[in-house]
């Protein structure tokens, strides 16, 4: 009997993924900037953000699944998280809540790469959705790097939240975190193209994919 092709997995086109992935904190920093002159009180203009925020997520996790039906591991935690705890600060009239959301999500992405790689199981591919193809070795290293990385964002989301203004917070989450990460992203060319992985089974250094 004769086996089946297994179809490749579909993709969104880059500059949609990228979309998707700012659009919500789009509408949470012009939530909390312009709520105000929609009627709302100064002191209700985060919760105001974290309400559309929230509606935000889950309409941009709704048109990845509908695009390329499935979705990805980093978004949809990231997602609960964001319905969760933007719940909880809606419901307790909390802020702290909605501003632990970073902080929480960055330790759980680091504990688990950190953790996969104790138990000898690089896991960025999978939390990352990475399309990259790289030998053992550089996934062991890009795996460590970016666990120490997000680790960093949570320290960095812990000082900024308790020593800053809300309004503060808010422009750093939008404007700070995504600049942090796509410059250590840049800075990973490097090991990227050291050991990405070559259709003869080596790798860009020269060595094969049994010795990496």
């Amino acid at each position: 009997m004769p086996i089946e092709a297994v179809p490749p997995q579909a993709h969104l086109p880059p500059l949609a993924k990228l979309a998707l992935e700012l659009g919500p904190l789009g509408v949470f920093f012009f939530g909390n900037a312009y709520a105000e002159k929609f009627g709302f009180a100064a002191d209700q203009r985060l919760f105001v953000a974290t309400g559309l925020f929230i509606v935000a997520t889950l309409v941009a996790l709704a048109v990845h699944y509908v695009w390329v039906r499935r979705l990805p591991i980093m978004p949809l935690v990231s997602g609960v998280v964001v319905v969760v705890f933007g719940g909880l600060t809606l419901l307790l009239r909390d802020e702290v809540f909605i501003k632990l959301k970073p902080t929480i999500v960055n330790s759980l992405f680091g504990a688990v790469l950190l953790g996969g790689l104790a138990f000898g199981r690089p896991l960025l591919a999978l939390v990352l959705d990475s399309v990259f193809d790289l030998t053992q070795e550089g996934w062991r290293k890009l795996t460590f790097r970016w666990g120490l990385f997000f680790f960093f964002l949570a320290a960095v989301n812990e000082v900024v939240c308790r020593t800053q203004t809300t309004d503060f917070w808010v422009s750093f989450k939008v404007f700070g975190i995504m600049p942090l990460t796509i410059a250590f992203a840049l800075a990973q060319t490097p090991l990227l193209l050291r050991y990405e992985r070559k259709k003869d089974g080596t790798t860009t250094g020269g060595a094969t994919s049994d010795q990496a």
